[in-house]
This record gives structure tokens, C-alpha cells and sequence, in this order.
């Protein structure tokens, strides 16, 4: 099991072209980015809210050995 030769790919493109069509494929080229551009930024915003969430809790911390 390796990558896809030349012959896959073009054999792919082929089989894709003819079951959507080459109306369809910058639809669906733009709706794929869309969700990819859409899961990166959530991805991001769970990262954020994470260190977010860490730094209050080390805030906490530090306080608490304060008081």
C-alpha cells in the first residue's frame, strides 16, 4: 500500500468528472474549501480557549499561594 501512482489519479479525475460533471466541480471545490477554512478556524478557537482556560487556572493558582 503506497501513494497513488499517475494512472490512479487520472483515473480518479475521470471517474469524477463523469458521475458530477465539470459543472459541479467548482461548486464543490468551493464548498469543500469553505469547510475546510471553517474547521481550521474552530480548531483555532479550541486552542485559544484552551490556553485561555490555562492561564486563568494558573492566575488562580498563583493567587491562592499568595493569600
Amino acid at each position: 500500500m503506497g501513494a497513488l501512482g499517475g494512472w490512479e489519479i487520472i483515473l480518479i479525475v475521470i471517474a469524477v468528472l463523469v458521475i458530477f460533471g465539470p459543472k459541479r466541480l467548482p461548486e464543490m471545490g468551493s464548498s469543500l474549501g469553505r469547510a475546510i477554512r471553517e474547521f481550521k478556524n474552530a480548531g483555532k478557537e479550541i486552542q485559544k480557549d484552551i490556553a485561555q482556560t490555562m492561564n486563568d487556572n494558573s492566575s488562580d493558582i498563583n493567587s491562592k499561594k499568595d493569600a
